[in-house]
Order: C-alpha cells, then sequence, then structure tokens
C-alpha cells in the first residue's frame, strides 16, 4: 500500500499508493496548516428532547477530541429518525446535511451487494475459481519468507481463490499499511503507481480460506463485477445499487458541484491539532475503479443504503437483493478466524486497531459482525465498517436500528474519532 514519508513538522508528506487508489495531488499531500478547532455546534433539522440529546453529546464529544465537525444520521425500517449536523470542515466552511464525504471502504458494502445481485443472476457464484474470469488471479502464490537481499520466496497457493474469498477478506491479498509483509513483497523498488491493475498484482499472505486479512480483495470484487455485467464498475453500481434506490449524492467520478460540497481531509499533527490534508481517493481516473475505496456520498444517501439492508434487501419498492442474500451476507462466513484486527505499518495513515478486543468477531460477505452484544448499545449480530478517513456505520437488524457518522480525518481510528465513534453510539442507545 502507501508509502508515505512523515517529517517531524509540517512539511509536505510525499505519497504513493497502490491497491487502495488512494492518490495525492501531483502525488503530494501537504498540510496547508493548522486548522481552528472550536466546533460550531450546529442544531439538526428536527426539533426534540432525543435528536438534541444526541446533537449535543456528539458535540461535546467532538470538541473534546479536537474535531472540528460530523455528520450523523440515524435510522430504522420506517425511515429517517435523527439528522445531526455539528461544526464545520476544519477550514471554516460549515457543515450540511448533504456534505459529500470521501466513503473510502465504506464502498466494499455497495460493490459487494452489487457482486451478490450476480450471484442471484447466476452470472457469478460463490465458490467457483475467479481466474477463469479474471486472468490475473491465476496462479497465486503465497509468501513463505524473505531473503536477505530482500527477495521473496513463495509457493504455489494451495487452492483457487474466490469470490467468497474476496467478500470475507480470506483471500490472502492485504493492503500494504495494515500487512508488513505485503509491503515487503513489493521489493526495494517500492510499490506500483497507484490506480494501475499491477498494484493489484501481490502474492498472498496465506493460502485462500485459511486466515483473515484485510485489503484489496473488494477491488477484486469490483472486477469480477464488471467482468460480469460487462458494464464499467461506476455504470453497474447506479444502475442497479445507488440509481433504485435514489443515492444521487454518491458516485465514483465528481462533477463540479458535488466537488464544491466535498469535506477538506484533516490530518492530526505531532502535537495532536489537525491540519488539513487534501486527499483523492481514486474515482474515475486510473485503470480501474476502487470497488473497495472509490466512492464519495453522503450521510443521507449511505443511510438509505442502510436501511435497504434492515429491510432485508428492498426500500421504498425497490428491490436490490432478496432477503435470503441478505441474510447470507449477514451471518458469519469464517468460522473460528477472527476479524477486525488491523496492524499498521503507517501509524500516520491507520492506527493499529482491534474491533471488539472481547470478543471474536466474524466476517460476513461484505461486513463485520459482533458475535455478542457491544459494550456501547448495539446488539449481537450487528453489521459494522468503516472508511479510513473515520466514517463509520452499523446496521443492528435485533434493535432496529442504522447509524452512519461521516467524519474526514488521518489516521483511520484515531483515538479522538473513536471516542466519538463510541459517545455516539451511546447516545443513540439511550433514548
Amino acid at each position: 500500500m502507501p508509502m508515505l514519508s512523515l517529517p517531524p513538522t509540517n512539511a509536505g508528506w510525499r505519497w504513493c499508493s497502490p491497491g487502495c487508489g488512494i492518490s495525492g495531488t501531483d502525488a503530494c499531500l501537504r498540510p496547508a496548516g493548522p486548522a481552528a478547532l472550536h466546533p460550531v455546534v450546529g442544531r439538526c433539522p428536527f426539533d426534540g428532547e432525543g435528536m438534541m440529546t444526541i446533537t449535543e453529546t456528539l458535540a461535546k464529544a467532538l470538541a473534546t477530541a479536537g474535531i472540528p465537525g460530523a455528520v450523523a444520521m440515524v435510522g430504522n425500517r420506517a425511515g429517517v429518525t435523527e439528522t445531526c449536523v455539528v461544526g464545520h470542515d476544519g477550514t471554516g466552511t460549515p457543515l450540511a446535511a448533504d456534505s459529500m464525504f470521501q466513503l473510502a471502504s465504506m464502498t466494499k458494502a455497495v460493490v459487494s451487494v452489487a457482486a451478490m445481485q450476480l450471484v442471484e443472476a447466476g452470472s457469478l457464484a460463490l465458490d467457483a475459481p475467479l481466474a477463469p474470469l479474471l486472468p490475473d488471479l491465476a496462479d497465486a502464490r503465497v509468501i513463505t519468507g524473505f531473503g536477505d537481499d530482500g527477495s521473496v520466496a513463495t509457493r504455489p497457493a494451495a487452492r483457487p481463490i474466490t469470490l467468497r474469498h474476496l467478500l470475507t477478506h480470506t483471500s490472502g491479498l492485504g493492503y500494504d499499511f495494515v500487512h508488513a509483509d505485503m509491503a515487503r513483497a513489493r521489493g526495494p523498488g517500492g510499490p506500483p503507481p497507484p490506480g494501475t491493475r499491477a498494484s493489484l498484482r501481490s502474492p498472498l499472505l496465506f493460502d485462500p480460506g485459511d486466515g483473515w486479512a484485510y485489503g484489496i480483495s473488494t477491488d477484486w470484487v469490483g472486477l469480477a463485477v464488471e467482468a460480469a455485467s460487462g458494464q464499467r464498475l461506476d455504470t453497474y453500481v447506479a444502475d442497479h445499487v445507488t440509481g433504485p434506490l435514489g443515492m444521487a449524492d454518491t458516485m465514483f467520478t465528481l462533477d463540479a458541484a458535488h466537488k464544491a460540497r466535498l469535506v477538506t481531509n484533516m490530518a492530526r499533527q505531532p502535537d495532536g491539532r489537525l491540519a488539513p490534508f487534501p486527499i483523492t481517493i481514486s474515482g474515475g481516473a486510473g485503470e480501474f475503479l476502487s470497488g473497495g475505496a472509490g466512492l464519495s456520498g453522503t450521510a443521507g444517501d449511505y443511510m438509505r443504503f442502510l436501511r435497504m439492508l434492515l429491510n432485508g434487501g428492498s426500500l421504498d419498492g425497490a428491490v436490490i437483493l432478496r432477503p435470503e442474500s441478505v441474510a447470507d451476507m449477514a451471518r458469519n462466513q469464517i468460522g473460528a478466524l477472527r476479524a477486525g484486527v488491523m496492524e499498521t505499518t503507517l501509524p500516520a495513515f491507520s492506527a493499529r486497531v482491534e474491533w471488539f478486543p472481547d470478543m471474536t468477531a466474524g466476517w460476513g460477505l461484505g461486513f463485520l459482525i459482533n458475535p455478542e452484544p457491544g459494550g456501547d448499545g448495539r446488539a449481537a449480530g450487528s453489521l459494522f465498517w468503516a472508511g479510513i478517513c473515520n466514517t463509520y456505520y452499523w446496521v443492528d437488524p435485533a434493535s432496529d436500528v442504522a447509524a452512519v457518522l461521516m467524519m474526514q480525518l488521518l489516521p483511520f481510528a484515531d483515538a479522538g474519532a473513536l471516542s466519538v465513534l463510541s459517545a455516539f453510539e451511546r447516545a443513540v442507545y439511550s433514548r
């Protein structure tokens, strides 16, 4: 994944990224100076004690964390119950309910749904080898060690990669910024340029099905969707997922009007403050559209997607998936393997994080699943994931709750951002 040179001051941060397709303008991302970190508390569009309690809780948590603002929403099967807009983007631009956020890895759930549509149609199969459709996945090899000269020793994989392996992150393909061996396997020349097919080619960390490793698997899912459907990923998703759901602000490539609403990303500095740190998560540029990280959108759009899942695959007359497909996606698919542990090779990009450390978290066909109740309110069997810029969602079918929290800062799993997520979740369940 990325190579990020981190200076001790606010000098430029050079940035190169394979795999997840994140790149900076002219290959450089430079903090533009510290931002004022005094959140302006925005009143939500609805009055009511419950809403204001969540708004006030969120504003307090953001102020404590030094994060200038967020947009959050709560919904259920019937509709959106609460919308909360707090503060600004770090440059002084007030946030709004229709502010655009880079969704990054929250793209994965959308593209996983697209793949499951093609499974329903018989165009893809969960357990068939994908190499006939995606020849680059043929003859996969597994890392066995490294020589003193930096060379990589590999052996043939014990079994072919399938769509199920990709959807569950058990393919053996990881992100460089999470898995040190994956980064090391790139060799002294470093990774291929971001957005290239070459950036997705890598030896495996383990045999497919034998472990859980978070990474580029969903980018390959996106390529499988294209190969099986005969459409570009952005066209397929718009025609079959976001369009039918009325998610008009969710897209891979932003036009000028949507770019104008895009929230500026921030980065945590050594002194704890945040500074503007604009990054681009690849959309229409490059050799492939990132099925793992390429979408941008609004909290309201993503809430429609989450409510579709709560409703078993349908929303407002639009049928996206069959109920049995949603049930399969929401069921642990990795047995006793543990999901949700992410190491880091680039602490300024992503902190180490272990979701639900007191239980063996599972993974369905696109989501993390907590097998026991979470400490902040969500019930067992909830679906959860996030985006690298600290956007978060969860779907709690047992409690009829869907929630999304949008911030925009690095590193991922920033301690302050996690404290905001925790406070928001507690407020949702304390209504």
